[in-house]
């Protein structure tokens, strides 16, 4: 009986020390990583500025080749040929504060981010991620172009 009794005494112990010192670790993991210089958006937002007449919208898709096959692409989206190998001066515009947007497939998709993180770093000052991707898009009643 005592045995048990000292076992679970260390365990909870354990357990009331052990998120401190987890918090600790994490709050210095996130302190030392760069933070993202890019917005998240949704598909009402990005609806929002793809339908207002005087904004200019550049959008991109980051998605790979057989996901744009199969799911489509946002009507007027460039397609970048890889989400962290794309050429800047070739595949966006010249001006460095033009309105970006990259989305992928969905919300657990992260070649959005890749592409959008290298906008913000080569000096793109309005960049986004549309986090919904080309799935939430479709979910949201919106129409898809279907590459051939």
């Amino acid at each position: 009986m005592r045995r048990r009794y000292l076992f679970t005494l260390a365990a909870a112990v354990a357990i009331l020390v052990a998120p401190p010192a987890f918090a600790s670790d994490l709050s210095s993991l996130l302190a030392n990583h760069e933070k993202d210089n890019f917005k998240l958006i949704h598909v009402s937002d990005l609806e929002r500025l793809m339908a207002a007449k005087d904004a200019q919208v550049y959008v991109y898709d980051a998605d790979p080749p057989d996901y744009r096959h199969r799911e489509g692409v946002i009507p007027g989206a460039k397609l970048l040929p890889s989400s962290d190998r794309y050429d800047v001066a070739t595949e966006l515009p010249a001006d460095k504060s033009a309105k970006l947007v990259f989305y992928c497939y969905n919300l657990r998709c992260m070649a959005s981010h890749a592409a959008a993180r290298r906008a913000a770093k080569a000096g793109y000052t309005d960049v986004s991620v549309m986090v919904d991707g080309i799935d939430g898009w479709k979910k949201a009643g919106m129409s898809a172009a279907m590459l051939k």
